[in-house]
């Protein structure tokens, strides 16, 4: 049975593909509002550098991804590189690497790149490891001065673009909630729209609220778990704390 925590509630959904968060959402009786403020787009060079080095895995002992779409890039090439082992930041990203080829990944019990770091230098133990990071354009270089700094050799590949879309003029008014997954997202919506929100705006973790910070944008609460379920969860508890919101009886909007 759905649940109801959400129901009736208008959650913007900043995201370039609702997938997952929308059917974590709709569950609790949440309408989506899909507004995309990031999309994915091909590296620079068409992706001729991150094909090079998913053809030479022989000399790498971890390969690392900290998103669904960069999972999605490299899985073909991990799925015949059978001794490779796998990381990912975010549940998510796990399960799509896990589903495709069968094998372990690890991951964070807490879903932020330093985590991470810390969980792979404790499993590599003492031998110094080889590490490639598929990541985005502008993702930090949290993990890499991780993972260098406790002596690894570690190769740094853009997977895939990730490009500010605009909200449409009316966002603050379609929706209840706003839902922020990345700083990228935080700095579309403000370039978009300026620093107005709908009356619950949840981050899903301290870098996405850091940035939400430094722009004056104010954020209502910030996930303690890290993961799109952590990020409905504190919706749902935020939503239940709040006595201003107006919910719709039914509808939709695309």
């Amino acid at each position: 049975m759905a649940g109801t925590r959400l129901r009736g509630l208008r959650v913007l959904v900043t995201r370039a593909h609702p997938g997952e968060l929308a059917l974590l959402l709709g569950a609790e009786g949440a309408t989506v509002v899909h507004t995309p403020l990031i999309g994915i787009e091909p590296p620079l060079d068409g992706g001729t550098e991150l094909r090079a080095r998913l053809g030479a895995l022989d000399a790498v002992d971890w390969l690392v991804v900290t998103s669904p779409a960069g999972a999605e890039r490299v899985v073909d090439a991990v799925s015949h590189a059978p001794l490779i082992r796998l990381a990912a930041v975010g549940t998510a990203t796990a399960r799509l690497l896990r589903d495709a080829t069968g094998r372990d990944v690890l991951t964070p019990t807490h879903q932020l790149a330093a985590a991470l770091g810390n969980d792979l230098i404790a499993a590599a133990g003492e031998r110094p490891q080889h590490f490639l990071l598929a990541l985005a354009d502008q993702a930090s270089d949290t993990l890499e001065t991780t993972l260098r700094e406790a002596g690894h050799e570690v190769e740094r590949v853009t997977a895939y673009r990730t490009v500010q879309l605009t909200a449409p003029p009316d966002a603050v008014e379609r929706g209840d909630a706003l839902l922020l997954a990345s700083g990228s997202a935080v700095r579309s919506w403000v370039d978009s729209v300026g620093v107005a929100t709908p009356p619950v705006v949840v981050a899903i973790g301290p870098t996405t609220a850091s940035v939400a910070a430094e722009l004056g944008l104010k954020v209502t609460v910030v996930a303690a778990d890290h993961s799109l379920a952590g990020l409905v969860e504190a919706l749902c508890a935020a939503v239940a704390e709040a006595d201003t919101i107006e919910r719709a009886d039914t509808g939709s909007v695309d």
